[in-house]
């Protein structure tokens, strides 16, 4: 295998998972990787492991390197499967080792594994020597986990940042800046796992202020490695953590008899008559784990559903509900529909949006069976309407 050394004496040595196609409910058409970390000093420290079915390629890795019997800590950064599935083979083979984490870190591999290994809990601030070198430790409760924290490698200016700054990607290339498109595939991981802990985000950032960061070498997908790289992403989840957006408003919908999206195409109309930015999805062919990338700089969401016994229409109702758990931030919404005998999406689409965090501004659309042409015109104006009202807000 290749050796990949980030910097003088510090290794990737994860697993790379070509064919995964979804994690947590959202696709990941390229993949992902299992990052894990050797840093050889006096005392040698490898940070995480891999998804237990991708053991013995790291295991394969480790071994060109060093032998397990040598490595002295096994630093876990976050108890979830994906970064600790492989310890216990892992740890069956470092027989000196002692893992390294927080309480809540001690607790969930406890819980998971069921093996009382020999632990070294450390707290907020703590520094672990390696000889040359000096690992600091970041709790960071809750971004995304509780047990989460990051390790800060101080000499080396080395940020093992967990699940923050991550993507999902699989590549043959272990940087950011060897691929092109990363920030689309980075928004959409932060908005699909991180979104829901933006404060805890934004209190891990003022942790790091002063940090002096030249690398960020995150849990999954590619390594940040370029002063102006690693700038971009700290920068980008800062913003996306406080909520900014441009002018720009998603119109998302389903349709059973086109007329739902007839009225879609029609607010489409106008708000592009302002100027405005916007962008259309049918839930039926769309996934909606690239909608909520979308979601991150827009600065409205226009909900369609047709009524389907009195409430919300099956795909509407599981995209509300995905984004209700994920709670975007400073998000302005409406929703619109058509309905037969009897309305009631618009009704329950707002109730969903409120409980999302989501501020609904204006009263919704609702037609009656097929939208005449005065109504699509309706339609056309309340486009106009919002495009104007969103260019006002800050």
């Amino acid at each position: 295998m290749t050796k990949v050394e980030l910097a003088s004496g510090i290794y990737w040595v994860g697993a790379i998972d070509w064919n995964i196609r979804n994690f947590h409910g959202y696709t990941t058409p390229h993949g992902t990787s299992y990052n894990a970390y050797l840093i050889i000093d006096e005392k040698i420290a490898l940070i995480d492991t891999v998804k237990a079915p991708f053991a013995q390629e790291m295991l394969d890795r480790i071994q060109e390197i060093v032998a397990l019997k040598d490595i002295d800590y096994l630093i876990s950064n976050h108890v979830e499967m994906d970064h600790s599935g492989s310890m216990p083979e892992t740890m069956r083979h470092m027989t000196r080792a002692l893992v390294v984490t927080t309480a809540r870190g001690k607790e969930g591999l406890l819980r998971y594994h069921k093996i009382d290994w020999p632990f070294m809990v450390v707290k907020e601030g703590m520094e672990l020597s390696l000889g040359r070198q000096k690992l600091q430790f970041v709790e960071a409760p809750m971004l995304h986990w509780p047990d989460n924290m990051l390790v800060y490698l101080k000499g080396q200016r080395i940020l093992f940042s967990s699940d923050a700054f991550g993507q999902h990607i699989a590549s043959s290339y272990r940087y950011a800046d060897e691929v092109s498109g990363i920030i689309p595939e980075a928004a959409k991981y932060y908005a699909n796992i991180v979104m829901p802990y933006a404060s805890m985000v934004l209190k891990a950032l003022e942790k790091l202020r002063d940090t002096k960061v030249d690398i960020i070498a995150p849990s999954h997908g590619l390594i940040w490695r370029k002063a102006q790289d690693t700038e971009t992403i700290i920068g980008l989840y800062a913003d996306w953590s406080q909520g900014k957006a441009k002018d720009k408003i998603l119109i998302v919908y389903d349709s059973m008899w086109q007329s739902t999206e007839k009225m879609a195409k029609a607010l489409l109309e106008g708000i592009s008559r302002e100027g405005v930015e916007v962008k259309l999805f049918n839930l039926s062919n769309s996934d909606r784990s690239d909608i909520i990338r979308e979601v991150l700089d827009s600065k409205a969401i226009l909900i369609g559903s047709p009524t389907l016994n009195r409430g919300l229409f099956p795909t509407v109702a599981g995209f509300l509900a995905y984004l209700k758990g994920l709670r975007p931030k400073a998000k302005l919404g409406t929703a619109f529909g058509s309905y037969g005998w009897s309305a009631g999406a618009v009704k329950a689409a707002y109730q969903e949006m409120k409980e999302a965090g989501i501020e609904v501004i204006e009263s919704g659309l609702e037609i009656p069976y097929v939208p005449d042409e005065e109504e699509l015109k309706k339609c056309i104006a309340f486009g106009e309407k919002i495009a104007r009202d969103i260019k006002t807000r800050g």
